[in-house]
């Protein structure tokens, strides 16, 4: 903190610049703290003095040489912005302006007795090139995905929204990060009073650093307690060109692949890009199998718990002999091995995650086949616990957007100590109260368990399944868009 209130008065003392070039380097460099990547070339323009700086790390020396030294050198009449070739070139009269602007990759032209500082867009950092991110892949939609540069990310919107309407909103957050954030949205058809909402949660958060979107999602989010995610973070530009066409607002960190879109619903957690890319029998099953597993990965281990603990008279007598057999040498109750399986099924998440590519696929296989099979052995666990715990996973596994299938996998734990103490009633109980818990949960406004909680019967036609294209002709209510007409989804075809 006391390097921030430094800093604070340094910059509220560094004022305009002067006309001697000596005092404005020897400022500058002070607010640099005498860094070693700030460079300084000494040129004549016009006969008179002219200093070029730039933070050597933040600039393309190729582009500064051809585009700015060069054209200096040689061109020896005229004004400066017409001499340089820069793609950006501005004046301000303020240092600490400058400062900033030498942060974001500028150089700085000072011209002796100009009170003037110039300052010229050469910066550039080598990013990761465009592909598709491997934790939201899809079979038919498009294989690209945003990357950690902010100008690649934008790009990426607005070359699939080609409007005027498209618009963006720069904020700065982080005291000694400074990291640039963007809000985009389409300005006529986004609720005005979200985009008000999202930008003074934005406007309020302060912090010294910001280099990921999950922070920025803690701080700006309604529930922070809640299991549930109420800001969608996405890798996929079609996911979140989608969301802004239905007027949703994304929002940009500088420096992260994630994109936030807010408001955000539960249910878009459950669909995936391919829902639209196929016809729609097939994307509406497929839809409705993700919901479905959302219930199986909360709670299947409880309903085995509960069946072997309490209530073995719904199996038939075949499957309950099998069952009685295989728990016969088992000496913990059903509680404890669920657990214990489902802390290894996590452990063995988290090493796959952690490791190279080639080793974490021998984990993964070879982890769960000899440790499911030495357990079992071992009369530690159940051969149908395994068999639960498995479909469990996989079933947590089915959820487009990882954090919900992990929150799915969270509460499972409740879940099956209710069903440990009071069997079937025990997890109709925890039911009851994550439904409850979901209608009342809303985001940025708009209610979390909608089209359900309220109910609306127009925003049911792409929830639970996905109508053809040419009933879908009003956007979703969710975010409150200022017209809910689509245009364009029609099958009435001009005649011959």
């Amino acid at each position: 903190m006391s390097f921030i209130k430094e800093n604070t008065s340094l910059s509220n003392e560094l004022g305009k610049i002067s006309d001697d070039i000596d005092k404005n380097i020897r400022t500058l460099q002070e607010y640099f703290c005498h860094t070693d990547d700030l460079m300084k070339k000494e040129l004549r323009f016009h006969n008179q003095k002219c200093v070029i700086l730039y933070l050597e790390s933040l600039v393309k020396k190729e582009l500064l040489q051809s585009s700015i030294i060069e054209p200096i050198i040689e061109m020896q009449a005229g004004e400066i912005e017409k001499t340089v070739h820069a793609a950006e070139i501005k004046q301000t009269s303020m240092i600490l302006e400058a400062g900033k602007q030498l942060l974001d990759g500028a150089c700085m032209i000072l011209i002796e007795n100009d009170p003037q500082a110039y300052l010229a867009s050469v910066g550039g950092i080598e990013g990761r090139s465009l592909q598709e991110p491997n934790n939201e892949r899809s079979i038919k939609s498009a294989h690209d995905g945003f990357v950690e540069s902010f100008s690649s990310n934008l790009q990426l919107l607005r070359k699939r929204i080609k409007s005027p309407q498209l618009k963006v909103k720069y904020f700065t957050i982080g005291n000694l990060s400074n990291t640039k954030v963007g809000m985009v949205y389409l300005d006529k058809l986004a609720n005005k009073e979200l985009i008000d909402e999202v930008e003074r949660r934005l406007t309020s958060v302060e912090m010294d650093q910001l280099y990921l979107t999950g922070d920025v999602e803690e701080l700006i989010e309604d529930h922070p307690f809640s299991p549930f995610p109420q800001i969608l973070a996405t890798e996929r530009p079609d996911r979140a060109v989608s969301y802004l066409t239905e007027g949703k607002i994304t929002i940009i960190v500088d420096g992260n692949p994630r994109v936030l879109v807010v408001p955000i619903t539960f249910f878009a957690f459950y669909q995936a890009p391919d829902d639209y890319n196929s016809r729609w029998l097939i994307g509406s099953f497929f839809r409705i199998t993700r919901l479905f597993s959302f219930i199986i990965a909360i709670s299947l281990p409880a309903i085995y718990i509960a069946i072997v603990s309490f209530h073995s008279e719904v199996l038939p007598i075949g499957i309950l002999y099998s069952i009685r057999t295989s728990l016969e040498y088992v000496p913990f109750p059903p509680f404890v091995e669920a657990l214990t399986m489902q802390i290894i099924l996590e452990l063995l998440k988290e090493a796959s995650i952690r490791l190279p590519s080639p080793i974490a696929q021998t984990i993964g296989i070879v982890g769960g086949l000899v440790i499911g099979t030495a357990v079992v052995d071992a009369h530690i666990v159940s051969n149908m616990m395994i068999v639960v715990i498995g479909i469990t996973a996989i079933a947590s596994f089915v959820a487009p957007i990882n954090e919900m299938g992990t929150s799915a996998r969270l509460l499972g734990f409740p879940t099956m100590l209710a069903a440990s103490l009071l069997g079937f009633f025990g997890i109709v109980f925890v039911l009851m109260l994550i439904f409850m818990h979901l209608s009342k949960l809303d985001s940025f406004g708009t209610p979390y368990f909608a089209p359900l909680a309220p109910f609306k019967k127009e925003d049911l036609k792409d929830s639970f399944i996905r109508l053809p294209f040419w009933k879908l002709t009003t956007r979703p209510t969710d975010a409150r868009p200022a017209y809910a007409k689509q245009l364009g989804r029609t099958r009435t075809w001009k005649k011959k």
